[in-house]
């Protein structure tokens, strides 16, 4: 028996080198937790034998328990790097015909380019719960989750039809002596640019230039691009008149241009310009509103996640909108879990079923971004660890060979 009880002495010894090469060897996963092995003595026993006389039959190896004590938190500005500190688990949809919700501490996303998912690098969709404009969620509990995804673009395109802009003429300006061009500055004295839309939320720019002719009056003339906008079919631009105090008296209504074809081609548009409260002072030239309907289709320009795990979109064209909120999942025994590879792990009985939530809500840990949980393992405690198992596997292995040459002994008496 005693070939047998240094034998299983081997055995621990080269499952805790495996445990810890295994530990030494992820040093660098995210999210990774280390194992260790626990053992047991065996002994055979029953209630008739001496407690007094009793020999060890060897060793077991009892469990290989993962240690989840959180790893180390690295920064490295990435908004949708995510790190969790405290308890709880990311949940995951693993892509592939027989995907399946699986758990994890690697909070390394990033945007898929094909379906705009958040994912993993393993192509694994980050899931969370739906929200409403205000970030609060609309739905609850595992049927409730959804892939979170960060949409291209947002927001319907709209063509302007209306600009309003209430400005200050100069009322010492001089009178231009050249004949009107938009490429001659000595020909005209004041000029105001406004972002406009066509159809198809492409912007372009409306560029309005002021040409004093004296007596209080003035000339504007509007562009887009190098087309100049037509009013009544003519393009002798459109007179603006102020009383003696400075207050505009013509045009009475908004000045209501003829259709024209947008820079970018597509549907035909009208614009009107509105100069109400526009007036002209003494003090100089200046814009004091600018208004103009019509929008754009914002394109995505970044995403950031709070605290609370809220992901919202930040748009081309100003919007920023609430996608969803990260789900987190917890468990009554992690140490449970299957690990399954990649980082993941899946439900088992003994860890119980998830329990889903949020950060900072009971039993979950809190959310950071822009940090990166990594292992917990410590390489000086493995390497120390890794010293003890080496030293038992060679006393095991003398045992053994001790063994052998008693045996050896025995053989030579019979001969």
């Amino acid at each position: 028996m005693s070939f047998y009880t240094s034998l299983s002495g081997l055995q621990a010894a080269q499952t805790e080198l495996s445990t810890v090469s295994h530990n030494l060897a992820n040093v660098g996963t995210n999210g990774f937790k280390k194992s260790r092995t626990d053992f047991a003595d065996v002994i055979a026993s029953s209630i008739t034998t001496d407690p007094t006389k009793l020999v060890g039959s060897g060793a077991v190896v009892k469990s290989n328990r993962q240690q989840f004590t959180v790893g180390n938190l690295k920064t490295t500005g990435s908004s949708l790097d995510l790190a969790i500190t405290g308890d709880g688990f990311f949940a995951v949809k693993t892509s592939g015909v027989n995907s399946a919700t699986a758990y994890t501490r690697n909070g390394a996303f990033q945007i898929d380019p094909a379906t705009h998912n958040v994912v993993d690098a393993q192509g694994s969709a980050l899931l969370g719960y739906p929200v409403d404009a205000k970030g609060n969620t609309t739905a609850t509990g595992a049927d409730g989750l959804i892939p979170l995804n960060l949409p291209e673009t947002n927001g319907t395109p709209a063509a302007t039809g209306n600009v309003s802009l209430k400005l200050n003429l100069y009322a010492a300006a001089s009178v231009p002596t050249a004949a009107f061009s938009p490429t001659n500055a000595s020909s005209y004295n004041s000029s105001t640019p406004t972002t406009i839309y066509d159809s198809a939320g492409k912007a372009s720019t409306l560029t309005n230039y002021y040409v004093h002719s004296g007596n209080n009056e003035w000339t504007v003339h509007s562009f887009v691009g190098d087309q100049e906008l037509k009013v009544g079919g003519s393009t002798t631009g459109t007179p603006v008149k102020f009383d003696a105090s400075g207050n505009i008296t013509a045009p009475a209504a908004p000045i209501t241009y003829d259709a024209f074809n947008p820079i970018s081609g597509g549907v035909a548009q009208t614009l009107k310009l509105d100069l109400a409260g526009t007036t002209q002072q003494s003090s100089p030239f200046s814009v004091n509103a600018r208004v103009a309907d019509g929008a754009s289709v914002g394109e995505l320009a970044g995403v950031s996640i709070d605290k609370q795990g809220i992901v919202s979109a930040n748009y081309s064209n100003g919007d920023t909108v609430a996608l969803g909120k990260v789900a987190l999942a917890n468990f009554s025994n992690p140490t449970g879990l299957r690990q399954t590879g990649n980082s993941y792990w899946s439900a088992t009985g003994i860890s119980g079923g998830a329990a889903l939530g949020a950060a900072n809500e009971n039993g979950f840990g809190s959310l950071s971004a822009g940090i990166l949980e990594g292992s917990n393992v410590d390489i000086t405690e493995e390497l120390v660890d890794l010293i003890a198992a080496q030293r038992n596997f060679q006393a095991n292995a003398k045992a053994l060979d001790i063994n052998g040459q008693i045996s050896q002994t025995i053989f030579n008496i019979r001969n």
